[in-house]
């Protein structure tokens, strides 16, 4: 089977569901940031020696890719799983909080460096912060959708959490 359709070389592309869209369409653009994300947590992961911390970013990684397909569907698709946003978001925020706990308070900008691996988490954590514009910026939004940015929004905080922690 071949993997090229030779559909996009008009510069659109098919949503879930079957609408094609422009490719620089606001939706297109939230569930690309999306895929970024999931790819970089992936090199996140492949640096990390913790067992339990690479459990938690694969866990967030198919967590972002129901997000995604999410994001790529303009209206109802019935067969979509249901987002799990609730369970995700007491998962995250427990995990904050676990992590805020055993920190000092930090009162001024962190500039990213060393050790590598919280670099790296701060890089995801910018790439997070960008697919949550980009979900912002979706011009007809759905339920699912906002259940997508209220995700990444806590996510965003929890890799930031992460990286302070690994430093």
């Amino acid at each position: 089977m071949k993997i090229y359709t030779k559909k996009g070389d008009d510069g659109t592309t098919s949503l879930i569901g079957g609408n094609r869209v422009a490719k620089c369409s606001s939706r297109v653009q939230a569930y690309g940031d999306a895929d970024e994300l999931i790819s970089y947590l992936g090199v996140v992961r492949a640096h990390c020696t913790a067992a339990k911390m690479q459990e938690e970013l694969l866990e967030i990684q198919k967590q972002l890719m129901d997000v995604s397909s999410h994001l790529a569907c303009d209206g109802v698709c019935e067969w979509l799983k249901d987002l799990q946003t609730e369970t995700w978001l007491e998962f995250l925020e427990d995990r904050l909080d676990q992590m805020t706990a055993a920190m000092p308070a930090k009162f001024a900008f962190v500039i990213p460096g060393p050790p590598a691996l919280s670099a790296e988490i701060h890089v995801a954590r910018t790439i997070c912060r960008r697919c949550e514009r980009s979900i912002v910026a979706i011009e007809s939004k759905t339920p699912s959708d906002n259940e997508c940015l209220r995700y990444v929004n806590r996510l965003s905080d929890y890799l930031f959490a992460l990286a302070r922690t690994v430093e």
